[in-house]
């Protein structure tokens, strides 16, 4: 439970860093960067798995790389749901939810040593 609060707590703060690097994004407080790490992970658990599924063929057939758009408009539905998020464009979303996702596997990764070693 703790870990799964830290990754939370670090994950708002990934998407006010990305919104602090990227211009194409605007995240209006860390209270806002809680409750859209939440909704996006959300998002990326239930809606991401539902579009891959969708998208398959096209996914196929761009060895992968069209689950970069997938992504994008995972970001993109967050921030329309959101008032707290605010996106540019779908290419603003692209390049958010790459910088976000970095984030997202470098926090995993230093969570999985620190509490492994306890």
């Amino acid at each position: 439970m703790v870990k799964l609060l830290a990754r939370w707590f670090l994950l708002a703060a990934a998407l006010l860093l990305t919104a602090h690097f990227y211009p194409g994004i605007q995240v209006r407080g860390y209270g806002a960067a809680l409750v859209a790490a939440l909704i996006l992970g959300l998002l990326n658990t239930v809606l991401r798995p539902v579009l891959v599924v969708l998208t398959l063929p096209v996914t196929i057939v761009t060895l992968g790389l069209f689950l970069f758009v997938v992504n994008a408009m995972v970001f993109y539905s967050a921030a329309w749901l959101l008032p707290g998020l605010q996106v540019a464009g779908f290419t603003a979303a692209l390049v958010a939810s790459l910088l976000y996702s970095i984030c997202g596997i470098v926090i995993d990764a230093v969570l999985e040593r620190v509490f492994d070693e306890s």
